[in-house]
């Protein structure tokens, strides 16, 4: 179906140019760690099939540039609700959506190197690589989508395994063991990213990495000790990743304003998630003073002008943030995260449809 302009690129060359500071024919559009929570998807579905006679896969496949991939888990049987790193997640319902919340901390009473030691760590080895260059290829759905592999968070696994209030007093009380977690969880996503590049043969265009390091007013640390602490371990991890020509998109929620000269630094190639209604995160100044060197993606709210905005709202906005951020390339436009229930289906068309008929500023 059509949806405004007329595309002259393929997705993967869409995203490609971008990320390259280059022009392309319109803004690359992408859900990169944002997605539709579920009631909001089975609004939207039914939004779209009593409008436009389609489902929310046939509206939203031919808008989207990027998809993702990941090698298929062959490791140990894993307990309902238990990732690799042995945390436990339970639902928790709020009304008509729910969300997973940590119950179960592994380390939560480590005290020593050999407690570390005595914790079952994943290995890059649980992942199956054979043929995932096939399965890069499988991926793009004969659309040559750009394909994003991911995800390598250092400090939130951290903190997954060792509990939050717990792990933010180990930085600053207990350094080197809060270290040697992020070493043997950095040890881990240097690997399985090595493995799975390698083996995808040039089909991965992105790696996606994160770490929610901002609240709404400001970092979660001290700025000194982001540098200090976590920093490195995500400049080891980024040069590994550089190794295979692939671009780093990098989520952080929050105000990450004052972080963002040393996360260029480190090696990002582009900051996801853009949470403008954040303190201090305004796009002009973000274009303006570092948008020479680093790309960006996502930006339309979705704390306010998705869930609570009029279609007009949303129109204006997914205009303004074109405008200021694709100008001369280097913009993805998304939803800030993922998109809530509750959020009015004609707003998320609304974001979709402007974004595919925007002229490029």
């Amino acid at each position: 179906m059509s949806h405004g302009t007329a595309d002259t690129l393929s997705p993967r060359e869409r995203v490609r140019r971008a990320l390259n500071h280059q022009t392309t024919d319109r803004v690359p559009i992408a859900m990169v760690c944002s997605g539709l929570n579920p009631p909001a998807h089975a609004q939207l579905e039914l939004y779209l099939q009593r409008e436009r006679g389609v489902g929310v896969a046939e509206y939203l496949l031919p808008l989207l540039d990027i998809q993702g991939v990941q090698p298929d888990y062959v490791g140990p049987k894993l307990q309902p609700g238990t990732d690799v790193w042995g945390v436990h997640r339970k639902p928790q319902s709020y009304g008509e959506g729910h969300y997973c919340e940590i119950d179960v901390y592994p380390l939560s009473s480590a005290e020593t190197l050999d407690d570390l030691d005595a914790h079952r760590w994943p290995s890059p080895d649980w992942w199956d690589h054979e043929g995932f260059a096939d399965k890069c290829r499988a991926a793009r759905w004969g659309r040559d989508y750009a394909l994003v592999l991911g995800n390598g968070n250092i400090l939130e696994s951290s903190w997954y395994m060792r509990g939050f209030e717990r792990f933010l007093m180990d930085l600053a009380l207990a350094p080197e063991l809060a270290w040697e977690i992020m070493r043997r969880v950095t040890d881990y996503h240097v690997e399985f990213f090595r493995r799975a590049l390698q083996a995808a043969d040039g089909e991965v265009d992105i790696a996606f990495t994160a770490d929610d390091v901002g609240s709404q007013q400001g970092l979660l640390i001290s700025l000194p000790q982001w540098e200090r602490l976590l920093k490195p371990h995500h400049q080891r991890l980024n040069a590994a990743l550089h190794e295979f020509n692939v671009k780093i998109m990098y989520h952080s929620d929050g105000a990450v304003m004052e972080a963002v000269p040393g996360l260029i630094d480190m090696g990002i190639d582009c900051l996801q998630a853009l949470q403008f209604d954040a303190a201090d995160m305004d796009p002009v100044k973000l274009k303006n003073e570092y948008g020479d060197r680093l790309c960006f993606e996502g930006g339309v709210s979705v704390q306010h002008t998705l869930p609570f905005g009029t279609v007009d709202d949303v129109v204006r906005e997914t205009q303004e943030r074109i405008e200021v951020l694709a100008r001369g390339g280097g913009y993805v436009l998304g939803p800030s995260h993922a998109i809530q229930a509750g959020t009015p289906p004609e707003n998320i068309v609304a974001m979709f449809d402007t974004a595919a008929g925007c002229a490029l500023p």
